[in-house]
């Protein structure tokens, strides 16, 4: 489905998919997770890349969200994401997540097993303390995949468990 929620609402129309359990909204024009409202609560899937997505507010009302793809939007604000307990895959790339701090926010997600960070600018910064593959790692000891940018391959973490 293809939507641009700035010319016509969507608020509603999870009340006439009550089970709806994948959603594909991939180049759509949404501008915000709550354009979609707050009906969709046995979401489990949801694809929202390229949608000039600018915030996650009101992914929270998705709690049953296992899987969540927003790459290549604008994307930097995570703290809403450490809301869904059930989220095991999340997929960031090509967003402007600029800050660890944001990061370390899903370390909340405790079913988190798969991040994509790759092309983010926090990929780039240098820190004192360490590579961000160090310190995600730390942060998020579950995580089974962590993919930060095209200068590192795939990391397992699975024996850091």
């Amino acid at each position: 489905m293809c939507v641009d929620t700035q010319e016509s609402t969507l608020g509603n129309f999870g009340a006439y998919l009550p089970k709806l359990v994948q959603l594909k909204m991939n180049n759509s024009m949404i501008m915000s997770v709550r354009d979609l409202g707050t009906t969709l609560s046995h979401l489990q899937v949801l694809w929202m890349s390229r949608c000039n997505l600018a915030d996650l507010d009101g992914i929270p009302s998705f709690s049953s969200l296992k899987e969540l793809y927003v790459a290549y939007n604008s994307v930097s604000d995570l703290s809403q994401v450490s809301m869904l307990e059930n989220l095991q895959l999340l997929d960031l790339e090509g967003n402007d997540v600029n800050d660890l701090v944001q990061v370390q926010y899903l370390g909340l997600c405790s079913q988190l097993r798969t991040l994509t960070l790759e092309g983010n600018p926090v990929c780039m910064c240098p820190h004192p303390k360490g590579t961000h593959r160090h310190q995600q790692q730390q942060q998020h000891s579950a995580l089974t995949g962590l993919y930060l940018s095209s200068f590192f391959s795939e990391l397992s973490l699975s024996a850091y468990k």
